[in-house]
C-alpha cells in the first residue's frame, strides 16, 4: 500500500430510503473495528432525502465515517426546481460530494464544463469533491480509453491551483464495469488510475500527483478490495452495489484497512 491513505466511499445511488438509511448505519456502526478507521477513511453518500438522517447519527454518537452527497448544483441558489445547492450540503456537514459520476454524464448530460462549475461549488463551501471520470465499453474497444480519460481530467481541472487539485479525490470508474459484475483486472485498473495520476502531475506538478487519492470503482466488492488497493496508484474505491449491504460494504472496508 502506498503512503496516500485510502479512502473507501459508498455510493447508494436511489436506493435506500431514509428508514432503510438508519437502519444500514445502525447495522455498520457495529461491524466495523475502530481500528479500521486508523487505517482507511470511509465516506457514504445516501440519497438527498436521507442526508438529514444519516448526519444526526452520525453526529450523536461520533461516528467516524463521513457524510458524503452524490451530486449538488453549481449555483448556491435560484430557479432550478428539483437540484439540491451546495449550500444546503454544507448545512448538513457533507464532507464529501460526487461529481461527474458516469451515470449523471450518460443519462442527464452533464459536461467537462459543467463538471468544472460543480468543482468550483463544492470547493465554494469547504467540502471535496470526488471527481469521477471513465470511458465506454465502445471508447475502449476501439482504443479510446486513455484519450477520453486524459480529456476528463484536464477539462475539469484546468486553471485550478496545484494544491487544491491535490486535497481532492479522482475515481476512474470504467463505466462498462458498472454494476455489470465486470471488474477491470487489477493490472487495467493500476494503469487507468496511473493515468490519472500522471496528468495531475503533467498539469501541476510532482507534489499535487503525488498527493492526489485516485480511487477504482466499478463492480467493487470485499473479494477483490485487497487485489486493488495494493496496486501503487490505487487509493481506494468507489461502492456502488456492495455498498447497499452494511454486511459487505464492511467486509470491504475491513479488507481495505488490512492492506
Amino acid at each position: 500500500m502506498n503512503e496516500r491513505r485510502p479512502i473507501i466511499s459508498a455510493n447508494w445511488k436511489m436506493n435506500h430510503h431514509h428508514y432503510d438509511a438508519i437502519a444500514f448505519v445502525e447495522k455498520f456502526r457495529v461491524l466495523v473495528a475502530d481500528e479500521a478507521y486508523e487505517a482507511v477513511d470511509v465516506t457514504v453518500h445516501p440519497p438527498f432525502t436521507d442526508l438529514r438522517s444519516v448526519q444526526t447519527l452520525i453526529d450523536a454518537d461520533s461516528l467516524r465515517f463521513a457524510l458524503g452527497a452524490q451530486h449538488c448544483h453549481r449555483e448556491d441558489a435560484g430557479a432550478f426546481t428539483g437540484e439540491v445547492s451546495p449550500v444546503f450540503l454544507a448545512k448538513l456537514r457533507v464532507s464529501f460530494v460526487i461529481c461527474g459520476h458516469s451515470e449523471r454524464r450518460e443519462l442527464f448530460g452533464e459536461t467537462d464544463e459543467g463538471v468544472a462549475a460543480k468543482l468550483d461549488a463544492i470547493r465554494r463551501h469547504g467540502m471535496t469533491p470526488i471527481m469521477c471520470v471513465g470511458e465506454t465499453l465502445d471508447e475502449r474497444e476501439r482504443g479510446d480509453a486513455r484519450d477520453k480519460v486524459i480529456g476528463q481530467v484536464t477539462s475539469a481541472l484546468a486553471g485550478r491551483a496545484g494544491d487544491d487539485v491535490a486535497s481532492m479525490v479522482i475515481a476512474y470508474e470504467p463505466i462498462w464495469a458498472i454494476g455489470t459484475g465486470k471488474t477491470a483486472t487489477a493490472d487495467d485498473a493500476q494503469e487507468m488510475c496511473a493515468l490519472v495520476r500522471a496528468t495531475v502531475a503533467e498539469q501541476f506538478g510532482d507534489g499535487a500527483g503525488n498527493a492526489v487519492r485516485v480511487q477504482y470503482g466499478g463492480s467493487v466488492k470485499a473479494a477483490n478490495i485487497a487485489e486493488l488497493i495494493a496496486q501503487p496508484d490505487i487509493d481506494g474505491a468507489l461502492v456502488g452495489g456492495a455498498s447497499l449491504d452494511p454486511e459487505e460494504f464492511a467486509r470491504l472496508v475491513e479488507s481495505a484497512a488490512a492492506g
